[in-house]
């Protein structure tokens, strides 16, 4: 998989120019490095790979950390790059919190962050989704980061740092990675080309970044599931991705009926079009057509778009429940159109 095969492996390497930025400034810092860390930003933007990063730049073997040099970077060479880069060292543990988010699983973690590295220098926790740990799981940890074990790092990666516990906010130092542009994205896909000896238009590279969502790995997804279709020409991109189309539905949403929008969903999903890009472009669509219309106060409009964008998030989230992705989206239209005739 392309996102997995040109995942960075270093800082200057990261596509977020804020992640760089950030890392950079973290970790050029004379004092002692913090002992907890929360990774915060959209999916896709590079907090996984970032948190990878941070774990070989501070066990690399010939840089800063070493005493070496003044670089920060990890060199990707020395046998301690090597083996967080291949994940074969147990001194950097990744866990899911999406699947394993109890008590029991905490415990086992704050058990395993007492003991001393094994061969690292510091041994690192990455713990993904953090969100979704459960509160006893979250007040189990909560006196690991309070009182923290020598020589030992937690980072919690989340896209919802509203859900976690304030008071593990409080002991750890928020980093946020913020929203990639179409520009980070593309300058990714360049990258990707490059390795795999492409031969891919500009404009089709856009057309991808914008498809994309604000999501490295969404984006290289899209330009491998190209590669295999072999549909690398725009119009062929174009057509494959329905870009045109999913445009089209905050129109009609607006101005057409209720028929009319169930009758152009209904087709779209019978040709083969993707519902949850779908839906992610008409929440994106409407949220840049809200922004300007509240410079220009339109009321009506703002409202009007305001609660597209919150019956479409309901239906983007309730994708991953469904047996037919046409449901969450018609019923979505059709309480768009409940909630805006007049009485």
């Amino acid at each position: 998989m392309y996102y997995l095969k040109y995942r960075p492996q270093s800082i200057s390497e990261l596509d977020n120019p804020k992640a760089r930025e950030l890392l950079y400034s973290i970790l050029k810092q004379n004092k002692d490095l913090p002992h907890a860390f929360i990774f915060t930003g959209q999916r896709g933007t590079g907090k996984t790979s970032s948190a990878r990063i941070l774990a070989k730049a501070i066990n690399c073997l010939n840089n800063k950390f070493a005493n070496i040099n003044d670089k920060v970077d990890p060199c990707g060479k020395c046998s301690m790059c090597q083996q967080i880069t291949n994940e074969a060292i147990s001194d950097v543990v990744e866990l899911d919190a999406a699947s394993h988010r109890g008590i029991d699983d905490i415990k086992n973690l704050i058990r395993e962050a007492h003991f001393a590295p094994m061969s690292a220098r510091h041994k690192v926790f990455i713990i993904d989704e953090a969100h979704m740990i459960t509160y006893d799981a979250f007040n189990a940890l909560l006196k690991t980061l309070e009182e923290p074990p020598d020589k030992t790092i937690f980072i919690l990666a989340t896209t919802n740092p509203e859900k976690l516990p304030e008071t593990i906010k409080s002991r750890c130092v928020i980093v946020n990675f913020g929203a990639v542009t179409n520009k980070d994205i593309v300058s990714m896909l360049k990258r990707i080309i490059s390795g795999e000896q492409l031969k891919i238009d500009e404009k089709t590279l856009e057309l991808i970044a914008e498809t994309a969502n604000n999501s490295f790995r969404d984006a290289a997804k899209i330009l491998e599931e190209l590669v295999s279709l072999d549909k690398l020409e725009y119009d062929q991109a174009l057509a494959h991705l329905y870009t045109r189309d999913n445009k089209q539905l905050l129109e009609i949403l607006l101005d057409k009926d209720l028929q009319t929008a169930i009758d152009w969903a209904e087709e779209f999903y019978k040709q083969g079009g993707d519902i949850k890009n779908l839906i992610s472009f008409t929440l994106k669509n409407a949220k840049e057509q809200m922004i300007a219309n509240i410079k220009q106060n339109k009321k009506t409009l703002v409202n009007k778009l305001a609660l597209i964008l919150k019956l479409f998030q309901r239906a983007y989230q309730e994708l991953r429940y469904t047996p037919n992705d046409l449901i969450p989206l018609e019923l979505a239209i059709i309480e768009f159109y409940n909630s805006t005739k007049p009485n």
